[in-house]
């Protein structure tokens, strides 16, 4: 990597110059593994994805292809015509319903588009015709109901582009476009398909695909539409990474690791973000660089799978060896030209620079609460929910600093189940989020969080369990350079409780910090708990030594302490 840069990047030291030693390491590492034709790329390995080796193969040449087309480097493009020329003359698998290689016809034809002078124009003529008919399976192709439905609208702006099946062309991409509007809640937010997934899937899927597609388009209509809700998304986004440039780890594939970084590039790209060009390269440049300083790139120079270095413990049934790639979009700030402003203004600093603070996220219905001193974000999740890729969702907290933990941390244990299921939204505001759920036995707990600085009330209210039944409250994992604390306040001994006859609050202060000599957890805030016998109510009242005094009130909206009716509010 060229010398740190502390005049023009004084956080991160990185300038466009190792952003392009970076491409270009990442690019030479990979050329090695290419099969003699170029049109598979079997990285070594044992972790096979469940699409098999066949399917590995393509998702490393299409992945590594993006990140050349980013970087526009002709030379290595010259490979990837080979193998795009083998690949569709037989090699490669047919895009079919709800199969890997639809996900990577999308990285193909967008590699294609945004180099098509370099390469799609240079091809042969029959080698046109053979990609083009390899990609025009994807038009058709039915996709997961996810941001999968943009894969379908990538290709098809390509071909579209190119004269190949206009009418199917514009057809896919009408389709997909008007599946995700579905999905769309408001705020810069998209749910990752039906339900409530919000992770990073928002950023570098939800909003990439559609930005791209129109700002290539020259689409003025779609740019405003999809580039005013990439705006708006960054205002929350750019608060999702930590002072040493971790992301938050929250969510599935966090192997893809600094793909977190696209949507930046994209809103200076388009001109639709809230972010200065200083902040956006702090941000962006701080994420590539905690990854490449914690050896997230092996010896051979290699990206692995995990999330700093190997680890089995973030991967999904669709990792493959190449699956780290999609780490390319990160890159996509190389498409603007180095004397942009991005490039040459000086870094900035970012949120968890800037202040202290505890930040409501509507959609999501998210608390965010950073703090300076230890450049720690802390994200509590009380609306997001996956049961498929727990515990990458169903937690109630997740941080730049922790990765969620087989003993399940942040969790509500009633019985011996820590199931959270059917996550309800209870609203979130200065300084507070609740949120309601299915426990273990069937039991519905109402939660809420109040923050402030690096200390947090964790209030949690079961209701519908038999009297009797144990509860035990968890709070955030230790991890190296942090300290985690959880401090019984009502109703527990340590972490634990029973249930009584009614419902049962049960209260604890929490707090993760890379501060060394914190005040005390009990001199930090004072809470208490009052109930009204026959109401059916708790009153939790929060107190700061040198803040705001706030009341919280537990009720059954019904009068009636039933298990579905439960909630929270400020009083």
């Amino acid at each position: 990597m060229p010398d740190e840069d502390r005049t023009l990047s004084p956080y991160t030291g990185y300038t466009r110059a190792h952003w392009e030693a970076a491409a270009d390491s990442l690019l030479a590492a990979v050329a090695p593994y290419a099969t003699e034709n170029g049109a598979l790329y079997h990285l070594p390995g044992a972790h096979t994805s469940w699409s098999g080796r066949l399917s590995d193969g393509l998702e490393g040449y299409a992945r590594t292809l993006l990140l050349a087309a980013f970087r526009r480097d002709e030379k290595a493009l010259e490979r990837y015509a080979d193998g795009l020329a083998a690949g569709t003359a037989g090699v490669w698998p047919r895009v079919e319903d709800r199969s890997q290689p639809l996900v990577e016809a999308a990285s193909i034809a967008l590699a294609l588009r945004l180099t098509r002078p370099l390469l799609w124009d240079r091809l042969d003529d029959g080698v046109r015709q053979r990609a083009a008919a390899w990609l025009g399976d994807a038009l058709t192709a039915e996709p997961w109901a996810c941001n999968w439905e943009l894969f379908p609208v990538t290709v098809g702006g390509f071909l579209a582009e190119v004269g190949h099946e206009p009418e199917a062309s514009r057809a896919a991409i009408d389709r997909g476009l008007e599946r995700i509007e579905e999905w769309y809640v408001g705020d810069g937010w998209y749910t990752d398909g039906p339900g409530r997934a919000f992770d990073y899937y928002n950023g570098w899927a939800m909003h990439l695909y559609p930005v791209l597609h129109a700002w290539l388009a020259d689409d003025p209509r779609l740019l405003d539409l999809y580039g005013g809700r990439l705006s708006r998304h960054l205002a929350d986004y750019a608060r999702l990474f930590g002072g040493d440039g971790a992301p938050m780890r929250q969510g599935r594939s966090l192997t893809y690791r600094f793909a977190t970084t696209a949507p930046l590039w994209l809103g200076a790209l388009t001109g639709r973000t809230p972010l200065s060009p200083g902040e956006t390269r702090r941000l962006a440049s701080g994420a590539l660089r905690h990854f490449l300083d914690r050896g997230a790139v092996d010896e051979r120079g290699l990206l692995t799978l995990g999330w700093h270095g190997p680890d089995e413990t973030v991967l999904q049934g669709y990792s493959g060896p190449a699956s780290p790639y999609w780490a390319s979009k990160a890159f996509v700030g190389l498409l603007l030209p180095p004397d942009h402003e991005v490039w040459t203004a000086r870094e900035e600093p970012g949120p968890t620079d800037r202040a202290d603070a505890v930040t409501p996220v509507g959609p999501p219905n998210w608390l965010l609460q950073t703090t300076t001193s230890d450049g720690l974000v802390r994200l509590h999740n009380h609306g997001s929910e996956d049961v498929r890729y727990d515990p990458y969702y169903t937690r109630l907290g997740y941080s730049t600093a922790t990765a969620p933990s087989t003993s399940y941390d942040n969790s509500v244990i009633v019985g011996d189940d820590p199931s959270r299921t059917d996550i309800e939204p209870l609203g979130a505001g200065d300084g507070w989020v609740a949120s309601r759920h299915t426990a273990g036995g069937g039991a519905r707990v109402v939660n809420l969080v109040v923050a402030r600085g690096a200390v947090e009330v964790r209030a949690h209210l079961v209701a519908g369990a038999d009297p009797g039944t144990p509860v035990r409250v968890t709070g955030w994992p230790e991890d190296d350079g942090v300290h985690a604390e959880l401090l019984p306040a009502h109703n527990l001994l340590d972490s634990a409780g029973v249930t009584g006859p009614d419902a049962t609050l049960f209260v604890a202060l929490a707090r993760l910090t890379g501060e060394p000599d914190p005040l005390p957890l009990t001199e930090s805030v004072s809470v208490k708990v009052e109930r009204e016998e026959g109401q059916g109510e708790y009153d939790v009242r929060v107190s700061w030594p040198s803040g705001p005094s706030t009341c919280f009130r537990f009720r059954a909206s019904d009068g009636r302490p039933s298990a579905s009716s439960w909630s929270v509010k400020p009083r």
